[in-house]
């Protein structure tokens, strides 16, 4: 059965009652981060679940995971950082030029 991206989700399971918090996701890089860290702490984190569409389910201590928020760059910000880039030679990654020279 194939997934769509939209139904490729992650979700994280945290509540009040238990000291575990349940992540479900198909998302790779988490996957390798969560089993990277479950083999180095398996009394922190576990794998309970995989499928064979992709997902895979940890059980985590809550304790070891948070959730980051990061404000929005200010328009300042934003340009002092792609100066720097352009610096140091970063500002074309990610861009592709066409044979026209135009970049895509």
């Amino acid at each position: 059965m194939h997934l769509t991206k939209y139904e490729q989700e992650t979700i994280v399971n945290w509540n009040r009652g238990e000291p575990m918090a349940s992540v479900y996701t198909f998302e790779k890089d988490l996957q390798r981060r969560l089993k990277d860290f479950a083999k180095r702490y398996p009394e922190e984190c576990r794998l309970k679940t995989s499928t064979k569409e992709g997902s895979m389910t940890f059980e985590i201590s809550k304790s070891r995971l948070s959730l980051r928020l990061t404000a929005p760059y200010s328009e300042d910000r934003r340009k002092a950082s792609s100066e720097r880039a352009k610096l140091q030679g970063l500002h074309d990654l990610g861009k592709e030029e066409n044979t026209d020279g135009s970049e895509s």
